[in-house]
């Protein structure tokens, strides 16, 4: 699904305050303090509390894993003045053909500075640009307006509700949302992300239409 140019780990995005890049063993005590808050786990699908020991060296290992083998990819959000500082993750998965999954999470002392929003929309941008992928779905805890707000300022657009089985809390109401190619065209007002190990200006490059696959140098 995803390109040979992000399945080495020098790759990362950058946007106005951010850097996303692959995640490190340097990032395993970041991780696992933040991810391993209750306030942060219990919002998640997959982040199981406690958080238990060892479990942040096995997701790196494992991110790093599916990175490299092209089908998904998943990005430490750091702050652009401290690289090496991770204060999130944001990810895309293979649910089915052309669909992906979004999933991100950011630590709580960085709430509220729009972090998600930011490296959602470039995580997106650079999907739509240099994948395949034809729609990309999301899910937020029915509680977790939050959450919420960061999908719909992506251009996500509310599906309906139910449950889903998550690791921290058990089965919990979710709001589904789901993102297509064409609305995201649609909606493509979103400052390109550069990559800057190749120079590579996302808006230059072709736009594909839906389900047809787009040629990469």
């Amino acid at each position: 699904m995803f390109p040979d140019l992000t399945c080495d780990d020098v790759f990362r995005i950058e946007t106005k305050r951010l850097w996303l890049r692959w995640p490190t063993v340097a990032d395993a005590a970041a991780i696992a303090r933040f991810a391993g808050d209750k306030r942060v786990a219990t919002m998640t699908a997959r982040i199981p509390h406690p958080y238990p020991s060892g479990e942040a060296l096995d997701y790196i290992a494992r991110i790093r894993a599916e990175n490299a083998g092209g089908q998904s990819l998943s990005l430490a959000v750091t702050p652009k003045d401290d690289p090496a500082g991770l204060i999130g993750m944001i990810g895309l998965g293979p649910q089915r053909d052309i669909r992906l999954s979004l999933g991100y999470w950011i630590g709580v002392p960085f709430w509220g500075n729009g972090y998600a929003t930011e490296a959602a929309q470039a995580l997106i941008d650079l999907t739509f640009t240099l994948t395949p992928a034809g729609e990309v779905v999301a899910a937020a805890h029915s509680i977790n307006p939050a959450s919420r707000g960061v999908l719909e300022k992506c251009g996500f657009q509310f599906e309906g509700q139910g449950m889903s089985d998550t690791a921290a809390c058990g089965v919990v109401a979710v709001d589904s949302f789901r993102l297509t190619r064409r609305t995201f065209a649609s909606l493509k007002l979103w400052r390109a992300p550069s990559v800057p190990r190749l120079a590579i200006d996302l808006r230059s490059l072709p736009m594909k239409q839906d389900g047809a696959a787009m040629p990469v140098a």
